[in-house]
């Protein structure tokens, strides 16, 4: 993995499809098309003008642990293409740790999330209706206590620079139609759950997570995007974990904390991260990457 940080990617021989919060997208034909993971960093919806090193390939190897570990689960969106046929020799070396070649399919419009803990957003909410998303929770729960079943709680997907809005499953199944609705419920939760059990064996909690999902041609649900990575889940170590508090995480809930103690309304433009903030965040990603990958 180089140390060498990108910010944007730049591919001279495809097309650019989009830049997200922190991949670019590339099309390589009709049915295909080549994600990479920079070393962008957003928190809270906005994305930060400092780069975190290494931080793409990291994210890229713990997705692609987590889709073999789950392919059995539900399909995903991963090809055998290879990248040397579609990139210049240079930009090979410097993407091919950051880069999947996937399935063109109809994307979803929603966040998957699952929450095994009460936390973020989701603390937010329970405090204020003693609910998450319409699913009535048991009174009394303490900050980052653990739920009795792991519960799904879906939310939009925002635009770069929108938050995303936590919904029902109602809302969900009215804007994808019930059956998808329930598949995708169901599968995000054992998705969840195999992912959880194989990180606490390790000494690591997983508190929640998102997935995002999209349709093949047949109609048939296909597993998209980045799955149970840091920047998609909170990871916490167990041996410090404890309720009552935002526990210490693996993850970038380490940089929102720290963002929580500015005064910043949360929208662009961000304000700088200090080079320590970075270094630790980076840091941080590969720790779990190794706890988990071994």
């Amino acid at each position: 993995m180089t140390d060498t940080a990108i910010l944007k990617s730049h591919i001279e021989r495809l097309d650019l499809i989009a830049r997200g919060k922190v991949r670019d997208i590339y099309a390589i034909d009709d049915a295909h098309m080549l994600i990479v993971a920079t070393d962008r960093l957003s928190a809270f919806d906005v994305v930060f003008d400092e780069p975190v090193p290494g931080k793409g390939a990291l994210l890229t190897e713990v997705s692609n642990f987590w889709f073999a570990r789950t392919a059995d689960i539900v399909t995903n969106h991963l090809t055998d293409l290879d990248l040397r046929d579609y990139v210049s020799a240079a930009e090979y070396e410097q993407l091919r740790d950051r880069s999947i070649i996937v399935r063109r399919l109809q994307t979803l419009p929603v966040e998957a999330i699952v929450r095994g803990y009460v936390i973020g957003s989701g603390w937010k909410d329970y405090r204020a209706t003693g609910a998450i998303c319409g699913i009535e929770l048991p009174p009394d729960l303490p900050q980052a206590g653990q739920l009795p079943e792991p519960i799904f709680t879906p939310s939009t997907k925002a635009e770069v620079g929108d938050h995303d809005e936590n919904v029902s499953f109602d809302s969900v199944a009215d804007r994808i139609g019930r059956d998808v609705a329930e598949q995708v419920r169901r599968i995000s939760i054992a998705l969840y759950r195999r992912a959880a059990d194989h990180a606490r064996e390790r000494g690591i909690i997983i508190a929640d997570t998102k997935f995002e999902f999209g349709l093949d041609s047949d109609g048939g649900l296909v597993l998209i995007d980045e799955i149970l990575t840091p920047d998609s889940s909170r990871y916490w170590p167990a041996d410090e974990y404890r309720t009552g508090i935002s526990p210490p995480s693996f993850d970038k809930q380490f940089v929102r904390d720290y963002l929580e103690t500015l005064d910043w309304d949360k929208t662009p433009p961000p304000p700088p991260l200090p080079p320590e903030i970075i270094e630790r965040t980076r840091a941080k990603y590969q720790q779990v990457r190794d706890i988990l990958l071994g």
